[in-house]
């Protein structure tokens, strides 16, 4: 079985290097359209390798889809949280009152009628 993930990692890994070769030309970002930069007379943007754009978005949708995630699940988790504190509660309840059914018996006889 490791083999076979060494494998697919193998290939991920031929095939990115495969996309980053094939783009390599250098590309201008620019971070708002020209025509709205002439309103402002500023013109951010920055050239980079066409591959760093491409995994650059792949990076960013995938931070952007794990926190859309992570967001939705806040019920789940706040619920897990809550049954969790509720269960906890419920032992030391239950570990108090098997405590006071027995209290002033023998040892032996109470071990027996926990058994039991």
């Amino acid at each position: 079985m490791r083999y076979i993930r060494y494998a697919c990692i193998a290939v991920f890994a031929i095939a990115l290097i495969g996309v980053a070769l094939a783009n390599r030309s250098i590309v201008s970002l620019q971070l708002v359209p020209a025509e709205v930069a002439g309103w402002f007379a500023v013109t951010p943007q920055i050239s980079l390798p066409l591959y760093i754009v491409i995994f650059g978005g792949i990076i960013m949708g995938l931070f952007v889809g794990f926190v859309w995630e992570w967001i939705r699940e806040h019920n789940q988790r706040a619920e897990a949280a809550r049954q969790a504190r509720e269960m906890r509660r419920l032992q030391r309840e239950v570990a108090k009152l098997k405590g006071e059914k027995h209290h002033g018996k023998d040892e032996v006889l109470a071990l027996l009628d926990e058994a039991g």
